[in-house]
């Protein structure tokens, strides 16, 4: 992946860098667009996407951007959606205004997207990727992840099923099965550098049969296909094999909270959310009323 010194027009809302800061080096781009067709829980809510749902009193959009602008580690968030500036709206009003807030312009797939401003002077390297629907992620998560993926070249966050039944049982996960457990996905991704383009690129094309896990795994050789199939390798042991046929470090980072494997995509999903936000102010995160407007 070349390094882009200027960002394609088309992609770019606003050219404005982000005022100097003393916090970190990392990049968080937060994904806020709409897969084709709309969203049904967002028609539901009558709203224009689902990251301007409110789940206790909040929209998700303004909940994940504080949660991630209150991380001393990340320097800039960079929101990426088709139409970034209208979701500009209600208490996500002053997220344009924030000194270390830009907005981004999606593409047709959420990797090509993702490839066409990572590393560049938008959204420099390392990168973290996080969705606008993970309502229940805290700065302890984001910095306990970030902690895990020190000297890998790509880190993904997952939930482990036992830590997540255990405290929600109720709760309907895709869990992928290995031998040494089931995991599910907790919609954090760490990029560290150019050498993930590779990486990316296999997104791009399986991307659209993201719930066809089968699918996915053949693209890493009939040996590791297998091994899976059988659920005679474990999760860790996997991810690396599937690294190195890309020459790159990747590691799963299992996270401790149970909460970071929940994402609001259905309407259990937002009951539940709802529930535990409610339930526990340790998780309740905004922006503060300075920075923001209501």
């Amino acid at each position: 992946m070349a390094t882009r010194s200027e960002i394609p027009r088309h992609w770019a809302v606003e050219r404005r860098m982000p005022s100097p800061t003393r916090t970190g080096s990392w990049t968080a781009i937060l994904l806020a667009g709409e897969r084709p067709g709309g969203d049904p829980l967002a028609a539901r809510f009558k709203v224009r996407s689902k990251a301007l749902i409110r789940v206790a009193g909040i929209s998700m959009l303004r909940r994940v951007a504080g949660t991630l602008l209150s991380v001393p580690e990340i320097g800039r968030v960079v929101i990426l959606a088709q139409e970034p500036e209208a979701l500009m709206i209600g208490d996500a009003a002053g997220l344009e205004e924030h000194p270390r807030v830009l907005l981004a312009r999606s593409g047709a797939g959420i990797a090509s997207s993702i490839t066409a401003v990572a590393g560049s002077d938008l959204a420099p390297w390392p990168v973290l990727v996080t969705t606008a629907d993970h309502a229940l992620l805290t700065p302890a998560m984001v910095k306990e992840f970030l902690s895990a993926a020190t000297g890998h070249d790509i880190a993904v966050g997952v939930g482990e099923r036992r830590i997540v039944e255990r405290r929600y049982p109720e709760t309907r996960r895709t869990w992928l099965k290995f031998a040494d457990g089931h995991y599910s996905g907790a919609n954090l991704f760490a990029l560290r550098g150019e050498g993930v383009a590779s990486a990316l690129t296999l997104w791009s094309r399986v991307e659209q049969d993201r719930k066809k896990v089968w699918k996915l795994i053949t693209r890493f050789g009939p040996w590791l296909f297998i091994r899976v199939l059988t659920r005679t390798i474990g999760f860790q042991t996997a991810m690396e094999h599937a690294g190195a046929r890309f020459g790159i470090k990747v590691r799963p980072v299992v996270m401790s909270a149970p909460e970071a494997a929940i994402d609001v995509d259905k309407m259990e999903d937002f009951e539940l959310a709802e529930a535990i936000l409610a339930g526990s102010s340790a998780v309740r995160r905004s922006l503060p009323s300075a920075t923001v407007r209501a």
